[in-house]
């Protein structure tokens, strides 16, 4: 999602709360997911048949508790509990040869790939001036260089077959931001370029990229915020429903540019914010 986490000045970006894709009926999907935010199988598919098969995998940006690799097992499990078909895999997303190890795995598992999520993100929140250079290019190595390397390899595999479709997380910061949030920002705008990028290049080969740009969302990871009032209250007004998103309105988004009912849309950037970034200022001179 778009905003700044907890208020641990070191934590996951509430991005995670991308949770799943719905796609059409037989195709296979990998999910790369926060760890303690796995992908579930979303109900709010855009269009019918059976349930995907479907490798989720775990990202990280460090050495991962025990619990990491028991996390995206649990979503395989319940993927299979809904009819699909599911294997559970761990990886660091800000390692280039896990990313590929994943995307091989689940090729050789299923025999394709036809849709790719990536979610996980980090962010530390603080001004630029305070900013280390090892915590630069830590944002840049799970953000950015991450993402570079999913949509590098899985673009690949559904070129060469033919068809299939990206999705990137991205952020309303891509388009809007606050103080202690340049970094992170910028590489949630970069991401929406490069996913700009790779759809003009792959996309005579069958195959679509897009980026979604979530807004304020409920998830574990933005508890603290939510569960300061005043926070949460100040982001809620700042939408034009006075409220926060949840996980599973993020994951429609993902399900319908998944699916087959997106099929003339790539390079697009989905916005699922609730109005944020159309709202100019919070005043309403009509109240």
């Amino acid at each position: 999602m778009g905003t700044e986490g907890s208020g641990d000045p070191r934590c996951r970006e509430p991005g995670g709360g991308c949770q799943a894709a719905g796609p059409s009926g037989g195709d296979v999907l990998i999910f790369l997911a926060e760890t303690r935010s796995p992908p579930r199988a979303s109900r709010s598919s855009a269009s019918a048949g059976p349930p995907p098969r479907c490798s989720p995998a775990s990202g990280r940006a460090s050495s991962a508790p025990t619990s990491t690799a028991r996390a995206p097992r649990e979503t395989a499990k319940t993927v299979a509990a809904e009819g699909g078909t599911a294997r559970g895999l761990a990886a660091d997303l800000s390692d280039r040869e896990d990313v590929a190890r994943a995307v091989r795995a689940t090729v050789d598992a299923y025999g394709r790939l036809d849709i790719g999520v990536s979610t996980p993100g980090i962010n530390i929140r603080k001004r630029l001036a305070a900013y280390t250079e090892e915590e630069f290019d830590r944002i840049i190595g799970l953000n950015l260089k991450g993402t570079f390397s999913f949509l590098q390899q899985a673009s690949a595999v559904m070129a060469e077959q033919g068809g299939g479709s990206l999705i990137a997380c991205s952020s309303m910061r891509a388009l809007m931001v606050e103080p202690g949030l340049g970094v992170y920002a910028s590489t949630k705008a970069a991401i929406l370029q490069m996913v700009r990028g790779l759809a003009t290049e792959v996309g005579p080969q069958g195959v679509r990229v897009n980026a979604i740009a979530p807004g304020v969302i409920d998830t574990p990871l933005t508890r603290p915020l939510w569960d300061d009032v005043k926070a949460r209250e100040a982001y809620s007004a700042h939408t034009v429903f006075g409220r926060w998103g949840s996980a599973d309105e993020v994951a429609s988004a993902v399900a319908f540019l998944a699916s087959d009912a997106a099929s003339y849309i790539t390079g697009a950037n989905l916005v699922v914010d609730a109005g944020w970034t159309i709202m100019d200022g919070r005043f309403d001179p009509g109240r």
